[in-house]
């Protein structure tokens, strides 16, 4: 059986027919409709009528969205795509499309996805983590979604970086309102506002990425305050769930040097004599947003 999963970006709207094995049939995508609510609701219903025009029939919709749907009042929150925010974007939906559609927050999708097949395959509990635009998490114990009381399970981005030191006091400035927020320190934009403070330069995380490798010793610096940030905000994730595998996606994740660096820096911060918590890269990449929201029509309905 085919599901439809669309992972509903900052930049882009991706949309995927997923087979019941979590192989992708068939892929579309389009550029994001920025700050355009109806816009958006447009595009959705574009690509699941072209994916169900090319295989011929009617599918399941999972979405995976920045935020969450309030269960207090049915309305996105907390979304970075703040044009989404106070809108009822999956009644819209479903009644633009004629069907009920599943929505949940992508970095949940993400951590179904590799719970389910990925990089996680086989771990009873499971953390996954979005550092790309923004900074993001879910959790999946036992194949499935933990989405909490509040729907904000996992949403490690907006509390406070751990242990700060007094030049991260009291930080940058954050979208949901608050200062200091892991996000401003995490996400890519975060990395990269890092490097122009100290050296006045504005260089992109791979360009980062690329001096410290040719010895820039302010690119090696940034970076490695940015290992040392994301030991502190993942021990307070160990702290508090204990997941046996840690899954890194977005953007950031790209960093190899994340993988080896952070372990060794997180042990310091973790409450345990010893930390045997993998951190590890997406087996789905890109791929794991829609593979993970086609799959919302397996969780129970919320």
């Amino acid at each position: 059986m085919l599901r439809i999963g669309i992972d509903l970006g900052g930049t882009k709207v991706e949309a995927a027919c997923v087979a019941e094995d979590g192989q992708i049939v068939l892929r579309r995508r389009v550029p994001t409709p920025r700050d355009d609510y109806e816009g958006t609701i447009a595009s959705i219903v574009q690509l699941v009528a072209e994916l169900e025009g090319e295989m011929g029939h009617e599918m399941t919709v999972g979405v995976g969205m920045p935020g969450t749907i309030s269960p207090a009042t049915g309305l996105v929150k907390n979304a970075n795509s703040v044009w989404l925010n106070a809108r009822p974007l999956d009644r819209d939906v479903s009644v633009r499309l004629g069907r009920p559609v599943r929505f949940a927050n992508d970095a949940n999708c993400f951590a179904l996805s590799e719970a389910r097949g990925g990089a996680a395959a086989g771990a009873s509990v499971v953390f996954g983590v979005i550092v790309g635009t923004g900074t993001g998490g879910g959790i999946v114990v036992n194949g499935r979604v933990l989405t909490g009381r509040n729907a904000v399970a996992g949403e490690w981005g907006h509390n406070a970086l751990p242990w700060p030191g007094g030049d991260e006091i009291p930080g940058a400035s954050c979208y949901c309102g608050l200062r200091g927020c892991i996000e401003t320190f995490l996400s890519g934009p975060g990395l990269a506002r890092d490097y122009a403070n100290t050296t006045g330069h504005l260089r992109s995380p791979a360009e980062i990425a690329e001096a410290a490798e040719a010895g820039d010793r302010a690119a090696e610096e940034t970076l490695q305050r940015y290992e040392d940030r994301m030991a502190r905000a993942l021990a307070g994730i160990i702290n508090v769930v204990d997941p046996d595998v840690i899954v890194l996606g977005g953007g950031m994740s790209n960093l190899s040097r994340l993988y080896g660096a952070v372990p060794r820096i997180w042990g310091r911060y973790v409450f345990s004599d010893r930390v045997d918590t993998a951190l590890v890269g997406p087996r789905f990449g890109d791929s794991s947003g829609v593979r993970g929201a086609a799959w919302l029509w397996e969780e129970p309905n919320r």
